[in-house]
Order: structure tokens, then sequence, then C-alpha cells
């Protein structure tokens, strides 16, 4: 059964940071595409960051861009945002994904909330 379990999310003020993390079982973790994505309250949700297999590229929203690290650590099967200098339009409810084609796995979220 495959499974992305987040953690690490909660509320952090204002120019704070947090590390996420995305424990993933039931499938061949590196052998994928994987990234996060996250849905702020009322709006759409955005596509985050990326990397690919094996670390060798990774890709971020402009919003995110100098702020957020993504990495994967394919040993442990874990994924890891890390999120510097946080900002109020960072509070969203983030979720880790596997792109599996033809299906994309995804965590069930953890919510961050940056308070000003």
């Amino acid at each position: 059964q495959v499974q992305l379990v987040e953690s690490g999310g909660g509320l952090v003020q204002a120019g704070g940071s947090l590390r996420l993390s995305c424990a993933a079982s039931g499938f061949f973790f590196r052998l994928y595409f994987i990234g996060w994505t996250r849905q702020a309250p009322g709006k759409e949700p955005e596509l985050v960051a990326g990397i690919s297999v094996a670390g060798g590229s990774t890709s971020y929203a402009d919003c995110v861009k100098g702020r957020f690290t993504i990495s994967r650590n394919d040993a442990e099967n874990t994924l890891y945002l890390q999120k510097n200098s946080l900002k109020d339009a960072d509070t969203a409810v983030y979720y880790c994904y596997a792109d599996r084609p033809p299906a994309t796995s995804w965590g069930q979220g953890t919510q961050v909330t940056v308070s000003s």
C-alpha cells in the first residue's frame, strides 16, 4: 500500500523556519519524481517544489525561490522541504506527492501557519 506521511508543520512567526518531512512507503521511492504542493484557504492548489530522481534537478515556484529548499534521502525514503524566511503568504496545508504514472500519490497534508 502506497503511503506518504507528512510531518513538521506547525505555527511559526514570520521570518522563522520550518522543515517538513514526508515519509514514503509501499513503492520504489527512489525511482520517481516527487515534490510538494500547498493549498491556502480559499485558494487553488499551488506547486511549491519538485525534485527529480536521485536529486539531479530541482524546481521551485517563483514565490519560494531562494527561501525553500527541497531535498530527498532515498536511503530513508524521505522527502524534505526546508523553509526559511517564512511569510504570512506561506500559510497553507502542505502536501507531498509522488509522480507515479499513470497516477499521482498524495499525502494527507500538514498545516503550516505563519503569524506576523
